[in-house]
């Protein structure tokens, strides 16, 4: 992240993201597949970097293997050709984007730091159940700890979807999209960018 400054003067936090090129690798029609999509490849790697079915989508293509395959769902059938390269021209300044990230693991967690419980006081002969959850259950009925009960457990490492993100600068040049405000995921984490 960083800062710059609008047309107005307002100091605007930003994401700097590197968007490309990504060249379409294939299309998916409603005829051929029931649904219409648009395959993309980012990040150029290796030959022996991917797996002998995914090096067959490429040569399909007649495209150098890339390391991330992503497919983007289109209402009707795409107006792409495979082998055509998208990069950050598509988008424009001023509009709206919808972001796809994984955000950052936590690991394991209680409830107080997963789902900001208060926890208890320390007095009256609880001072070691502080940040416990308390009573989970019912008693007779139903007997049973219901389903999504709010637990300690895994933290973070999700899939987060933000939308409505502002475009704010774009560097054709190197491919670089300056977006507004925080992204999930770590500084060197894949993102997903699509027109609202």
């Amino acid at each position: 992240m960083t800062q710059v400054y609008g047309d107005n003067g307002e100091l605007i936090p930003v994401t700097v993201v590197s968007a490309g090129p990504c060249p379409v690798v294939s299309l998916k029609t409603e005829k051929a597949n029931g649904y219409a999509a648009v395959q993309l490849g980012f990040e150029e790697v290796k030959p022996r970097k991917v797996t002998k079915p995914v090096a067959g989508q490429f040569d399909r293509g007649g495209i150098k293997p890339h390391r991330i395959l992503r497919e983007i769902r289109v209402s009707a059938d795409p107006e792409f050709e495979v082998g055509q390269v998208l990069n950050v021209s598509q988008f424009e300044v001023g509009e709206t984007v919808k972001i796809t990230g994984t955000s950052k693991g936590k690991g394991f967690a209680g409830v107080v730091k997963r789902y900001h419980f208060r926890g208890k006081k320390t007095t009256h002969g609880t001072p070691d159940r502080v940040r416990h959850p308390g009573a989970i259950g019912q008693g007779t009925t139903p007997g049973k700890v219901w389903k999504g009960k709010k637990m300690p457990g895994h933290m973070g490492h999700e899939t987060v979807t933000l939308r409505g993100v502002s475009v704010v600068r774009i560097d054709e040049d190197r491919n670089l999209i300056f977006v507004k405000g925080p992204l999930p995921g770590a500084a060197d984490g894949f993102l997903l960018i699509r027109k609202v």
